[in-house]
């Protein structure tokens, strides 16, 4: 297997950490925004997360800063029991509120920065950002279904709805990105990559979740012989398919992940030898069917098969035992190039399949454009 994909933010910025910023054009107020999105580098990208934690025990200097004390309209809406019970010197592991900036989109292209002047976020100490993460990450970005989350925050203060959309790269010199805000979005030169999109039911567990229903799974386009009921089983999670961008690759149940590797392999056997077309193999895809028949995420390509060792291919699934947090786990291997919309008001996933179809993919944002 390749090594752990983490996806993490370039351009999520407390005026604390871009400090030569240009100015927000005052009361600007748009209707989109947009953070680039690569692997490795600070803030890592948590769907199910409910807030922003950024580490402010180094490298955090700012005169904007603002602890909320108890009982306050901020701890309140942040359900928060961390917060100041006197005037002293600011502690890590608190409720805080800071100023944000972040890009506006015009196109293709990025626009001028956005302001949100009271942002709410953890302040956690270092310790536990060192907990099961990368090294050298600064925070976590929550883009759960949250009073307090990044998308829910975002929405509030400049008046859309709660919206995000997620791109994730598959290349590692390249960023992809997140929007924030309804479509259209684009990606250079000027393609509209939130149309067409196919939509699902979107359900959010008591953890947080984001989970989707999956009917039947489909292996070169023939049903995989399954026991459904597992796929509906709410004995590990929702049932269905969670979405995780913290988990490296697709998990299924064991009985599961049996069933369809044994299929693939037997529908593998029968695949006739072409010269493949970069990104497209000579793999079968993978279809997970949703709610309807009519309704299908699409796994092909680059998407499904990892190159583990030279000359040697692994299918990107993984056996997650007979206990799994949920029957499936499409994990972020599964994300690259595909568009995800996450409608928070109409608990809806809108889905792209691979952007690579369309002869484009999640790093064609022009972030060298200035704002």
């Amino acid at each position: 297997m390749a090594p752990l994909l983490h996806y993490l933010l370039v351009l999520l910025s407390f005026s604390s950490l871009v400090l030569a910023s240009p100015p927000p054009q005052a009361n600007f107020k748009p209707n989109k925004l947009v953070l680039q999105v690569h692997k490795d580098i600070p803030f890592l990208v948590n769907l199910k997360g409910k807030f922003l934690w950024a580490n402010c025990d180094q490298q955090y200097l700012t005169s904007t800063y603002h602890a909320p004390y108890c009982h306050s309209t901020q701890c309140s809406k942040a359900n928060s029991h961390t917060c100041h019970t006197c005037p002293y010197t600011a502690r890590p592991g608190e409720l805080a509120q800071d100023e944000l900036f972040i890009l506006s989109t015009q196109g293709s292209n990025p626009g001028p920065i956005a302001r949100v002047p009271q942002f709410l976020f953890t302040c956690a100490p270092s310790f536990l950002l060192q907990k099961g993460l990368p090294k050298n990450v600064r925070g976590v970005i929550g883009l759960g279904h949250a009073p307090i989350s990044v998308p829910t925050q975002l929405a509030s203060h400049f008046g859309f709805q709660p919206k995000f959309a997620l791109c994730l790269t598959s290349s590692t010199r390249s960023n992809g990105v997140i929007f924030f805000g309804d479509g259209p979005y684009y990606m250079h030169p000027g393609i509209d990559i939130s149309r067409p999109l196919s939509y699902t039911p979107l359900t959010v567990s008591q953890k947080g979740e984001y989970y989707i229903q999956v009917s039947s799974i489909k292996v070169n386009n023939k049903l995989v012989p399954l026991d459904t009921s597992l796929l509906s089983s709410k004995q590990h999670g929702l049932g269905g398919a969670m979405i995780s961008t913290t988990t490296p690759y697709t998990i299924l149940e064991h009985s599961i992940f049996t069933t369809v590797t044994q299929f693939f392999s037997k529908e593998l056997s029968g695949v006739p030898q072409t010269k493949p077309v970069a990104p497209f193999g000579v793999f079968p895809n993978i279809d997970l069917v949703l709610h309807t028949q009519n309704v299908i995420w699409r796994i092909f390509g680059a998407n499904l098969m990892v190159q583990a060792h030279p000359g040697v291919t692994c299918l990107g699934f993984v056996d997650g035992g007979s206990h799994p947090k949920a029957s499936i786990v499409i994990g972020a291997y599964q994300l690259e190039d595909n568009l995800l919309q996450f409608d928070l008001a109409k608990s809806r996933l809108e889905l792209s399949s691979s952007l690579k179809s369309r002869r484009t993919n999640c790093a064609n944002f022009n972030f060298t454009s200035s704002p």
